[in-house]
């Protein structure tokens, strides 16, 4: 049997699968779909996982309602298969505190899959809407999984982890397009191009060429990687003159960090750490002109203990700055009790005084809130950070100023996953600092998948981008997304390096999802109007 004929096979009896084979099928391509993200960057497998979406929504027509329920179905199996073992890591964090919280880690760990493939569900749903018999439902495919991958990043503050697009991240070349179309642009393609083999099964009556679209995504996909490699061969990476960076990475354990009767331990290890010889002609923090810390740094309000702030002044010399993570008590009349704060980033001068404050904008629900948070508490709920009242959100996202450095893009944890938190074109900063506590999540994939999506934010930007976190990985990114310098997970250390310099602003700096969303509008017009032709192009029934 030619290789051909037994794709088509393989096709057909995914199309009439049914019942609980048909649940099998989509939740086994949904798992073997998760190995395309990081660290395993397997990318290769969709071209097998992401065709069978195609012959699933295909064989949902015997349905009923036009077999839109049924595809929406479909989509829930393969949207909880790719996202139970991509985000698996969550329940490291319910046993940080696993007394409090422990009981939860089921629910989380199923739960927030169970919720994410709701969105794929409904991006089977739209597809199944607009689909035709050829090749075209490979774009309204794309189409429809683009709007729900956007939706999953949007609703209810969102969560975009794991889009579809991060496939195209790996090697460094093919997450070049990142530049001219962003993150939502790699997803349409990346779509388009791994379900283009399923129209190999599709016969004469669907197409004469069925060659013609997986093809056609092949040399996309060279294309794409022909324009990356030119893109880094024209941009190698510079340094801003004159700043000399020092990431510190702590490696403390999650539950020191909310223990105050901890504060010695941690200002002795932060202290001794940062001010640690990294090699032979090393002068530990008088090298650096910044050093940086990560998010919530200390399990107390760093500017009301006098002690501390006078410490970190002793270890600062004359020209270095202090960024670092602090929850920050809200502005209280004097005696007041604090129920509330903020996560928030100082950086501190030389002299301990505090020269730029920014307070997280985009906090983690159930992490650092709870939705319906006075309804919730009076359950018995709290978040895990349990700060009563959850914490307070910013009122803005700028910019900070750094003295005798450009200004930083201030993301605290995974903000860095979010597109728009750094697409301020009207006001550029010169870099990206990421201050994150990946420690919540242990040993895991999911550090590696948020350096990733961190990455991918300096190609967007033509920003260079610098992750400090708590347990690794700290890293310095330049803006066309190579790694200039790391420390990798659960290490203890610092990282020196120079700042690279910002590039001009990309094309999609400049214009953000514009580019994408002209592409799935005209993939959904073609896919809706392929159908209305289709349709009214059968022969009418004489009977």
């Amino acid at each position: 049997m030619k290789a051909t004929d037994k794709l088509r096979a393989a096709g057909l009896a995914i199309i009439l699968a049914w019942g609980w084979k048909r649940a099998a099928i989509a939740l086994l391509a949904g798992t073997v779909s998760a190995f395309a993200m990081a660290p395993f960057n397997a990318w290769p497998v969709l071209f097998v996982s992401f065709p069978v979406m195609v012959w699933l929504i295909d064989g949902a027509g015997g349905g009923r309602l036009r077999g839109i329920p049924a595809a929406a179905m479909a989509g829930w199996w393969f949207g909880l298969g790719y996202f139970a073992p991509g985000l698996y890591w969550i329940g490291y964090a319910f046993l940080v505190d696993a007394p409090t919280f422990a009981w939860l880690m089921p629910f989380a760990v199923l739960g927030l899959p169970a919720y994410l493939a709701l969105f794929l569900a409904f991006g089977f749903a739209l597809a199944r809407l607009i689909w035709t018999k050829d090749a075209s439902r490979v774009l309204a495919l794309a189409a429809s999984l683009t709007v729900s991958e956007w939706l999953r990043g949007h609703v209810l503050t969102g969560f975009p982890w794991n889009a579809f697009g991060y496939a195209l991240t790996e090697p460094l070349a093919l997450a070049q397009t990142a530049s001219l179309i962003g993150l939502w642009g790699l997803t349409f393609l990346g779509v388009a191009i791994f379900a283009s083999p399923a129209a190999l099964i599709d016969g004469p009556s669907r197409g004469r060429k069925p060659w013609l679209a997986p093809v056609t995504a092949l040399l996309l996909l060279v294309a794409m990687g022909i324009f990356g490699v030119v893109r880094l061969s024209l941009q190698p990476t510079t340094m801003a003159p004159n700043v000399k960076l020092r990431i510190m990475q702590p490696n403390l354990q999650q539950d020191v960090r909310f223990n105050y009767s901890a504060k010695p331990e941690v200002m002795k290890k932060y202290l001794m750490l940062s001010d640690r010889a990294s090699g032979p002609q090393s002068n530990g923090v008088r090298n650096a002109s910044i050093l940086i810390w990560p998010e919530s740094a200390f399990p107390f309000f760093l500017t009301r203990e006098a002690d501390a702030m006078a410490q970190i002044a002793d270890l600062l010399p004359k020209g270095t700055v202090l960024i670092t993570g602090s929850v920050r008590a809200p502005d209280l009349p004097p005696g007041a009790k604090i129920t509330r704060a903020y996560n928030s980033i100082y950086v501190i001068d030389h002299d301990g005084s505090v020269l730029s404050i920014y307070d997280k904008l985009h906090l983690v629900p159930f992490g650092e809130y709870l939705p319906f948070q006075d309804w919730m508490e009076k359950l018995g709920f709290v978040q895990l950070t349990k700060v009563q009242g959850g914490f307070i959100a910013g009122a803005r996202h700028r910019p900070m100023e750094i003295p005798n450095a450009p200004r930083v893009l201030p993301l605290i944890c995974y903000e860095a996953i979010f597109p728009e938190d750094v697409a301020a074109r009207e006001d550029r900063a010169g870099w990206m600092v990421n201050l994150t506590n990946d420690g919540w999540f242990g040993i895991s994939t999911g550090p590696y998948q948020h350096l990733q999506q961190a990455r991918l934010r300096a190609i967007e930007q033509g920003l260079p981008m610098v992750r400090a976190a708590n347990t690794g990985i700290s890293a310095v990114i330049d803006p066309v997304g190579r790694v200039v310098a790391r420390l990798g997970l659960g290490v203890e250390g610092v990282l020196d390096s120079s700042l690279p310099a910002a590039i001009a602003p990309t094309v999609y700096a400049r214009v953000g999802d514009i580019p994408a969303a002209i592409m799935v509008a005209i993939a959904l017009l073609f896919a809706i109007r392929r159908g209305v032709a289709k349709r009214t192009s059968w022969p009418k029934s004489n009977g």
